[in-house]
């Protein structure tokens, strides 16, 4: 029976993560996250609640669930504490006792969003789209060995100068080159001695914690944010996020041994959706793609923004199934093609010389002059909105999933069909 399963977007982000990783710690002990900041936003649904959790794990709606924060997450020591206050008001138990932190994360400090910002205004129209809440420069700084983590606070005389050395390097950067206010010590650590206390409360030995659950046979969670097409290596680069993304991110960003995974659950929706600048060739820049935009309320989480839309694409989702060695599919939002005459799938790519790719390309500029080849299937009218039965869904909707199954190679194990708990329908549940 798998007891370490790792939740990972297939896509570019936002697609639908938050509701199957609550899904699933229902059934889980411990969930960790390893990557990624307080620009990953999960919305979670929970009767009329609905709640986002940026930093803190999904499991924190369980009150039994014990939630990490790993090595590989720079952690906004501000932003979390909103996060908590926000799920206290929203009547979540024990929220602050159930989250431990990693000393070796990475803080994320003021000084951080203020490069974020001033470097995406000098890029101009060749921004990447980052949210500016400072989660690459704060990973420049953990690559480069001189940024501070977690568990630097506690000595702060180490602190200080390691502070220091940071700011003086980064407050030349905004004052010379983007032309921006610098950010004065003093406020960084007033800001800081203000945390200090609260935040060491939370510091555990994540990688232990996760190797005496493993012992024990609990059932262990990894929630990836971001997507696949957003990591730093394999992703539309440069317009991709600061970190890895794909499942091996999960493992040298929590502390986990790789040989101790029993199951990788892509998450994807049955159309695609990419938010900021970057390659993206299924596009639907018409009626289609905003009626698919509206329909599926397709606004960023955490920005607000609203999200590009397009068909779905299959040629991306097998490059995904094997950097992530994909056990299972779930794919999300099912509802949102109802009532289409016509759905698209993307198949292949075809190149300026004419060649068909059936694979995407590694770099953006690789993107220039590509063409989606599309095979076209039949809609259906009927509903599939809240429908918990495979045998309940209209024929299309069966022989539309089937066939992305086939084009992936991989089972689809979860198949959702509206943003609650119970409107879902499980071919394969990962835990059991």
């Amino acid at each position: 029976m798998p007891n370490n399963v790792i939740v990972l977007g297939t896509q570019w982000g936002d697609e639908g993560k938050g509701k199957i990783a609550d899904l699933l710690t229902s059934k889980a002990n411990i969930v960790v996250r390893s990557q990624g900041g307080n620009n990953a936003g999960h919305t979670l649904v929970v009767g009329n609640k609905k709640v986002v959790v940026r930093l803190v794990p999904s499991g924190i709606l369980h009150k039994d669930c014990l939630c990490l924060i790993g090595s590989g997450v720079v952690v906004n020591p501000g932003a979390l504490f909103e996060e908590i206050e926000e799920l206290n008001k929203a009547g979540v138990e024990n929220v602050e006792s159930r989250i431990k932190i990693s000393g070796a994360s990475s803080l994320l400090l003021p000084v951080h969003p203020a490069i974020d910002k001033g470097s995406e205004k000098l890029r101009g129209k060749g921004a990447i789209g980052t949210t500016g809440r400072g989660i690459g420069p704060c990973y420049e700084d953990k690559v480069a060995r001189r940024g501070v983590r977690v568990g630097d606070l506690y000595d702060m005389d180490n602190f200080k100068e390691k502070l220091k050395a940071l700011l003086e390097y980064r407050n030349f950067q905004l004052k010379n080159y983007y032309h921006e206010p610098e950010v004065s010590f003093e406020s960084v650590l007033e800001y800081i001695e203000g945390v200090r206390d609260r935040l060491l409360a939370m510091v555990d030995d994540v990688s232990l914690i996760l190797d005496n659950g493993r012992r024990a046979n609990k059932k262990i969670l990894f929630e990836g944010a971001q997507g696949t097409f957003l990591d730093i290596d394999y992703g539309t680069y440069p317009y991709v996020t600061s970190s890895n993304t794909v499942a091996g991110g999960c493992v040298t960003g929590s502390g986990a041994g790789p040989l101790h995974i029993d199951y990788v659950l892509g998450i994807a929706k049955v159309y695609t959706t990419r938010v900021g600048g970057g390659p993206y060739p299924t596009e639907l820049n018409d009626e289609v793609g905003e009626g698919i935009r509206k329909r599926g309320a397709e606004f960023g989480a955490v920005t607000g923004r609203p999200r590009r839309t397009g068909w779905y694409d299959a040629v991306a989702m097998r490059r995904a199934v094997t950097i992530n060695s994909l056990t299972g599919l779930a794919l999300m939002k099912m509802d949102v093609l109802d009532g289409m005459d016509e759905i698209k799938i993307c198949t292949a790519y075809k190149l300026k010389d004419g060649s068909i790719n059936q694979l995407p390309p590694l770099s953006a500029h690789e993107y220039e002059g590509i063409t989606p080849v599309y095979e076209s299937m039949p809609g259906w009218k009927e509903s599939t909105f809240g429908i918990t039965k495979w045998d309940d869904l209209p024929e299309n909707a069966k022989h539309y999933i089937k066939r992305l199954e086939e084009l992936s190679g991989t089972k689809v194990a979860i198949l959702s069909t509206g943003p609650e708990r119970d409107q879902t329908i499980y071919l394969d549940n990962p835990f059991d």
